[in-house]
């Protein structure tokens, strides 16, 4: 896909589309880390996605000895 850097108020710009940003599963107002490869100067942009919570991590945890209660036993 090629698109161009346009000029953006003050500043410059790559516009990207709806189904572009779905493909990449970010939405308006997420944040990306940009990083410039040395060399290259290829730019990437990374989505910055935040993990699961620690409460849900319990809770899955939790659910999980539940359901498999009889053969952790078994295993243990």
């Amino acid at each position: 896909m090629t698109k161009t850097i346009s000029k953006i108020g003050n500043s410059q710009g790559i516009i990207f589309d709806a189904a572009l940003m779905d493909l990449a599963r970010v939405k308006l107002g997420d944040q990306v880390n940009v990083t410039v490869m040395p060399g290259s100067g290829t730019i990437v942009l990374e989505p910055l996605r935040k993990g699961p919570s620690k409460t849900e991590i319990s809770s899955l945890i939790k659910k999980t000895a539940k359901d498999y209660r009889e053969t952790l036993r078994k295993l243990a």
